[in-house]
């Protein structure tokens, strides 16, 4: 609640203070600087500590940045300060998921992760609707965001339960999960621009002047909702044919959604929300339908690394991401971040079109189902610079070695 609420108030707050859309960009983009250093780095620390000293330490530090975006409003200082919380999130991330994953069963991990969606989705948009509490220009909602953060500490502090097993060190090989799924790579990097963008860049969109935060509130939460309701159904179709057609066809949604944006954004506010409502629906499952096609062509011992392989391959993207669209922004207007989006999914598409007709699918009754993508983020990641097979190279088929 408290990262759906600063999500929203940083750039409004920036906007405010007449920050470029360059600079709200570099903003975002530290974010994931900090996010994916803390994928790197967080989980030494859980080795180190423990999960419960560590969930506390981190919180306790994500709680302080709130305040000091709130009092100091220099540009280099909001930038650092937001890469804090990036690294910070990622631990908590890690420590969250991990404990879920040893209290779950194979046979409830499913479930209980998809309630652990629903119910980030949902306070995330809670915490977007509080900016409309107060004026963006006080320390109030700061001072709410760092409440609510210090709060989530107090349940972990005080529990009983024993603590999950130490995270387990995962080599990746990115050159290996590219070549057995190109489609899966490519698509979640493309993922990363688009949706790092979009969480960096679009209250900015949204916003008319800056005392409007119903209409930013209002227009994130929809995409947020749209999103969380697509997981089902589009999740059920893929699993019942070839991915990459269902792939292609949200990002061929998700482009004509992003260009209806554009020219939205100078119509009706009601067709600005249904573009919002139709952005969701195509664009937020798409990270998901990647990871699902990749864990299709992967053994049953390199889910993980599979897992953690796209999570800092969509951490560089949306690093990448809101630098280049805030950079068009500020050349062309804000309607470029949409103008933007739309590209990269319909490039997305292109390639994933490109894909299918070097191979036909291979259809197996057996492969695993979709499912709502969370951030997989508990694990000590290594990036393997000579990414040598060896004895870590799954004993795949020949023919699911074939790139997808």
């Amino acid at each position: 609640m408290g990262n759906g609420l600063q999500g929203v108030l940083l750039p409004v707050r920036a906007a405010a203070e007449e920050y470029s859309s360059f600079a709200i960009g570099i903003m975002g983009s530290a974010y994931f600087v900090g996010f994916a250093a803390g994928c790197l780095l967080g989980a030494h620390i859980v080795v180190r500590v423990g999960h419960i000293r560590s969930f506390a330490a981190l919180v306790a530090a994500c709680s302080v940045l709130p305040l000091i975006h709130g009092i100091i409003t220099e540009e280099l200082v909001w930038w650092i300060a937001r890469a804090g919380t990036g690294f910070c999130f990622a631990g908590l991330y890690m420590i969250i998921e991990s404990w879920l994953n040893e209290k779950a069963t194979n046979e409830s991990r499913g479930f209980v992760f998809s309630v652990y969606t629903v119910i980030n989705l949902t306070v995330v948009t809670i915490g977007q609707m509080m900016v409309t509490l107060s004026s963006v220009s006080t320390l109030l909602l700061f001072a709410l965001a760092s409440m609510l953060l210090s709060v989530s500490a107090i349940p972990v502090a005080l529990t009983t339960a024993s603590a999950p097993a130490s995270p387990a060190i995962v080599r990746l090989r990115l050159r290996h999960l590219a070549k057995i799924s190109p489609v899966g790579v490519v698509g979640c990097f493309g993922v990363g621009l688009t949706n790092g963008s979009f969480w960096s860049l679009a209250p900015v969109f949204a916003q008319t002047d800056v005392t409007d935060t119903t209409r930013v509130a209002s227009f994130m939460s929809i995409v947020v909702i749209a999103g969380a309701i697509a997981q089902w159904p589009i999740g059920f179709l893929s699993d019942k044919m070839d991915r990459r057609r269902v792939i292609i066809g949200t990002c061929a949604a998700a482009a004509a959604a992003g260009i209806g944006l554009v020219f939205a954004s100078q119509a009706a506010q009601v067709f600005l929300y249904v573009g919002a409502a139709a952005f969701g629906l195509s664009a937020f499952p798409i990270y998901s339908l990647c990871a699902a096609h990749l864990n299709d062509v992967v053994e049953d011992d390199g889910f993980v690394e599979a897992s953690s392989g796209l999570l800092l391959v969509y951490a560089a993207g949306a690093i990448v991401g809101p630098l280049i669209a805030s950079f068009t922004m500020r050349s062309t207007g804000v309607h470029a971040l949409f103008m933007f989006t739309a590209g990269v999914h319909f490039l997305v598409g292109c390639f994933a079109v490109h894909r299918l007709t070097q191979r036909t699918a291979v259809i197996d009754e057996d492969r695993p189902a979709y499912s709502e993508s969370v951030v997989m983020s508990q694990t000590i990641l290594e990036i393997d610079p000579m990414e040598s097979d060896g004895d870590q190279t799954p004993t795949a088929t020949k023919e699911l070695e074939k790139p997808h």
